[in-house]
């Protein structure tokens, strides 16, 4: 229709316009199918750490470091989120970070900034080259959600143990072994199962259900509770590991700043972005972040395709 010579201009210029908006509608139902699909990290919900540590290139490494820690403090302020500095030790001449750790503490910090973990590097001549030579110096970036340590107050449940009974298989068996004359005759024992980790409880005790089902329940959650803070634990070491395997040198590189060129070009998303100082301040930081989280769940719908799933 839209190549029909023969097509009155005033309809023409009506489907052109049907066809535009159409498409528009039709990309953005596919992107809101793509975010459905893929499911969410486990941890997007927490707050997050921010590590940021100077790799290549001297005390040009350590400035450049100390401007992304400016530059991601930035963004947060701007987000409005709530920061505190975990660690934060300057060079000698006070213009470069040897180490900067804060925790950003508001909920799903980590989903918005875990793929800004990676190597940075950054090309600009340094205000200490008489030459005018562009150097190339890289520092890196680590990012991992933030888990609750706080106590409990009195009464208080842990958040590792609450789970959803409707989850739980309950057995009320006949108590088994030494006990006197209630053994084999009264339905005391009690088993529970929280189907979803396979977690198994068994408690006959008490000669008393009621009693047998309050211990069993408790050693379960007790269990279960255990359990999360152990894949907690395991993942959090492993994102460690990960990131320290992740190589700080030149050529080994997930975001390039080109100063000479006003430019901050992310290579993992084929974006660049053309306002530098704008990103260093943390005002545009969100558009390359933006752009990072589309390529991601490009990615996470191939997998998907392929029957994985990296999230």
């Amino acid at each position: 229709m839209l190549n029909d010579k023969s097509l009155d201009p005033e309809l023409r210029a009506l489907a052109d316009e049907d066809f535009e908006s159409t498409t528009k509608t039709v990309s953005a139902l596919a992107q809101d199918i793509q975010r459905a699909l893929v499911p969410v990290h486990p941890f997007a919900h927490l707050p997050a750490l921010v590590e940021i540590r100077p790799g290549t290139g001297g005390s040009e490494a350590a400035i450049f470091a100390m401007d992304l820690w400016r530059m991601y403090m930035g963004y947060c302020d701007i987000q409005g989120w709530q920061t505190s500095v975990v660690s934060y030790q300057e060079t000698d001449t006070g213009d470069g970070l040897t180490e900067g750790i804060f925790e950003v503490t508001h909920d799903g910090a980590y989903g918005e900034l875990r793929l800004e973990a990676g190597v940075h590097r950054v090309q600009r001549i340094p205000a200490t080259e008489t030459k005018g030579r562009v150097h190339t110096s890289t520092a890196t970036v680590m990012v991992l959600p933030s888990f609750p340590t706080a106590e409990l107050a009195e009464g208080e449940e842990d958040p590792d143990s609450v789970i959803d009974m409707k989850d739980v298989r309950i057995d009320i068996m006949r108590a088994r072994g030494a006990g006197g004359q209630h053994v084999n005759t009264t339905d005391s024992a009690v088993r529970m199962t929280h189907i979803p980790t396979g977690i198994v409880a068994a408690i006959q005790d008490s000669r008393s259900q009621h009693k047998n089902r309050e211990k069993c329940l408790a050693v379960l959650k007790s269990r279960i509770a255990q359990k999360r803070r152990e894949e907690r634990e395991a993942e959090e070491l492993a994102m460690r590991r990960g990131a320290a395997k992740v190589g700080a040198g030149r050529s080994d590189k997930m975001r390039t700043y080109n100063y000479s060129q006003s430019r901050v070009t992310d290579h993992r998303a084929g974006f660049s972005l053309h306002d530098l100082p704008g990103c260093m301040k943390g005002e545009e930081l969100g558009k390359l972040i933006e752009e990072v989280k589309k390529w991601r769940m490009g990615v996470d719908v191939e997998m998907l395709a392929d029957g994985v799933c990296g999230i």
